[in-house]
């Protein structure tokens, strides 16, 4: 107790307590407790090493099972926001990636593009545009691209979608070093078919087959037997223009033919650039319509003229062998014709060496194959007469025993010579010619059998 001037003792049991920091030990020794805060007991287990503390530790634990679980949650949402965006937006993705790889082939190399495109087009990248199979040039030029041939063969009919022979072109890797030149299409074809044709170094732009004129029929056939990687089988070829077939001849009705004719005189003579696998219908018909389109107006025969069309070609054709000389043509159809004027030939033989070559070469061509003609030597002069009894259909052909004009053409003649059998000159008469054996190639025309004697002793016989 203390004591303080003045004062009473102050009694301890009603005053107040003081701070711990002011409190002073009592008179009698006792041991009095420091002061510390109240805190509630902890409500852990008990469990872990520091008892609990606060309460701290449980919590930092849920809260990162918290922020995993949102993770989660936020990635199932996005996948899902995403694939309704996909869904909603393909149709808008997928035609500006079909709009850019059009304008960009280049973007064709990224495969995901690539699986685009060839969805779109679908069966366009294998169907023909059309079923017709008729040949047609195409030319491919200096500086030219996949694409601008693409568009031309779209405006021409050859695809439905430029697209496809873009999208082969770059698949097959042929747009780097393209081809110039002439080609042969046909609208059949399809897109993977016109990329090899045009693009592919590999493959046979074309085959040419030359003809020259004054061929025959057979001539014709022994010239395919030698002309590499041509497909067709020239037989075949021989058969149809030998026996044209009725659906052949519907759709040239303009050819004056008698019945069971073949061709011969028809199959006119070009360098014809085909494709390899060319058909003997389709050669036939190009040759038909070459024909066609260089007679122009000459079928139609004067009446005055007396002859079909069909037997002027049958003269032309005799014409075409008998002479060289162009400006002699008029004349040595002249001197046939005035053969067959009754008034100044009596027998009306018309004695053209040439008819009894042909007459010969069918006769020896029949004993060998086919595939042996090219090996024969046309137009030569028989080593031996001709049999005196020649199968009917020959006999017309041997005009030193027959009369009047030959029943068919024995080759395709040449447009002089089909002119100068519209227009003999007959004018001086001449019943007798002989080809000069003195380098010129002229020919010695007569009138009289005697006239012709001297010219075979001054110029030879001619054979």
């Amino acid at each position: 107790m203390t004591i303080r001037s003045g004062g009473r003792p102050r009694d301890s049991r009603n005053a107040p307590q003081a701070h711990p920091a002011q409190a002073h030990p009592a008179t009698d020794n006792s041991h009095v407790a420091p002061w510390e805060p109240a805190y509630d007991k902890p409500r852990g287990s008990g469990k872990g090493g520091n008892g609990g503390g606060n309460g701290y530790g449980r919590r930092r634990g849920g809260g990162f099972g918290g922020v995993l679980r949102f993770l989660v949650f936020a990635l199932i949402l996005a996948a899902i926001v995403l694939t309704v965006l996909l869904t909603a937006l393909r149709p808008m993705v997928r035609d500006a990636v079909l709009g850019w790889a059009a304008d960009n082939p280049a973007a064709l190399d990224m495969p995901f593009v690539a699986d685009l495109v060839r969805e779109d087009l679908g069966a366009k990248l294998t169907t023909a545009a059309s079923t017709d199979t008729a040949q047609v040039p195409f030319t491919v030029t200096d500086g030219e691209t996949a694409s601008t041939i693409a568009a031309r063969l779209q405006d021409q009919g050859f695809l439905t979608d430029r697209r496809a022979f873009v999208f082969i072109a770059m698949e097959k890797k042929l747009t780097s070093d393209l081809r110039t030149g002439d080609f042969i299409l046909r609208k059949s074809m399809t897109p993977d078919q016109l990329v090899s044709a045009l693009l592919d170094p590999h493959t046979i732009q074309h085959i040419d087959i030359a003809l020259r004129t004054g061929l025959r029929l057979e001539q014709i056939t022994a010239k395919l037997e030698t002309i590499d990687g041509l497909t067709m089988n020239p037989e075949d070829f021989y058969n149809l223009a030998k026996h044209p077939s009725a659906a052949l001849l519907k759709d040239y009705d303009w050819l004056d033919l008698p019945k069971g004719a073949s061709l011969e005189g028809y199959l006119w003579p070009a360098t014809y650039q085909v494709l390899p696998d060319t058909t003997p219908e389709e050669l036939i018909r190009l040759m038909l319509d070459g024909f066609h389109t260089a007679i122009e107006g000459r079928m139609d025969v004067p009446a005055a003229r007396g002859l079909s069309f069909y037997k002027v070609l049958a003269l032309a054709s005799m014409v075409d062998h008998e002479v060289i000389l162009d400006e002699e043509k008029p004349l040595i159809a002249g001197v046939f014709q005035n053969r067959l004027n009754p008034k100044l030939f009596g027998n009306g033989h018309l004695g053209s060496d040439v008819t009894v070559f042909y007459v010969n070469d069918t006769l020896q061509l029949a004993k060998m194959p086919v595939a042996q003609w090219k090996s024969y030597v046309f137009w030569a002069k028989p080593k031996s007469p001709l049999p005196a009894d020649l199968p009917a259909d020959l006999v017309g052909y041997n005009t030193y025993t027959h009369a009047g004009l030959i029943p068919g053409p024995i080759c395709t003649p040449t447009l002089t010579s089909i002119d100068a059998a519209l227009n003999p000159n007959v004018k001086d008469k001449f019943l007798y010619f002989l080809a000069k054996r003195d380098g010129s190639n002229e020919t010695a025309f007569a009138k009289t059998k005697a006239q012709h004697d001297a010219n075979i002793a001054r110029y030879g016989s001619g054979q």
